[in-house]
């Protein structure tokens, strides 16, 4: 077994990925079960629905409830939770197995091995913001392929800016992964955490050592 400690700094600014409505899963469940009391032949569409919540909270109350935030610690300190880390892991390995000359390629049951074998401490890892920043909101359109044709929707995220920094310890039950996992915090400078990476945000810079 090997612990390696990471600092980590954003070189691009990281959006939240948490819902800022905390009332989500009891309200998708509520909604699922006024659907079936409907009926298949008396239910309104998902566009009549939003139009209708819209409405009766208004623009800006809508856009709060759609919008993505960092979870809070006890003092306000936004922070990401560990299984994120995990699950940029997995991409990370996902993806670079389809690279040339990558170690990831010959990690076979990947997601197993990460899920069982690889574990990042502290649960909640906060996020240090630089002298002077401050959490900001990063609005933008997404667009979507569905059966009904293009879709464009706008989205809201809270960022937290570049130069933010995060440490915490990764360890791995396996020492034969610990070459897997530096590969992976490697192509973060490249493909980063949270919300909108596709364009770049979330990337980051690492060092580490290892303590055990």
């Amino acid at each position: 077994m090997k612990r390696i400690h990471v600092e980590v700094e954003y070189i691009e600014n990281l959006l939240g990925t948490a819902s800022a409505n905390p009332d989500i899963h009891s309200e998708f469940i509520a909604s699922k079960a006024a659907d079936d009391k409907e009926g298949a032949f008396n239910r309104r569409s998902k566009d009549e629905k939003i139009a209708e919540e819209i409405a009766a909270l208004g623009v800006e109350g809508a856009q709060e409830k759609a919008m993505t935030v960092f979870p809070r610690m006890d003092d306000g300190t936004p922070f990401t939770w560990d299984y994120q880390w995990k699950g940029f892991f997995k991409d990370a390995c996902g993806m670079l197995r389809r690279a040339d000359g990558m170690k990831s390629a010959k990690l076979k049951a990947y997601k197993k091995e990460i899920d069982g074998l690889v574990f990042v401490f502290p649960r909640m890892i906060p996020l240090l913001l630089p002298e002077g920043g401050e959490v900001g909101r990063l609005e933008r359109p997404l667009r979507a392929s569905t059966a009904q044709g293009e879709r464009v929707c706008l989205a809201s995220s809270e960022t937290v800016p570049e130069g933010t920094t995060q440490e915490f310890d990764i360890v791995v039950m396996r020492d034969a992964l610990l070459p897997y996992v530096i590969e992976w915090l490697k192509y973060g400078e490249m493909r980063g955490m949270g919300q909108w990476r596709n364009s770049g945000c979330g990337r980051f810079m690492f060092r580490f050592q290892e303590v055990r």
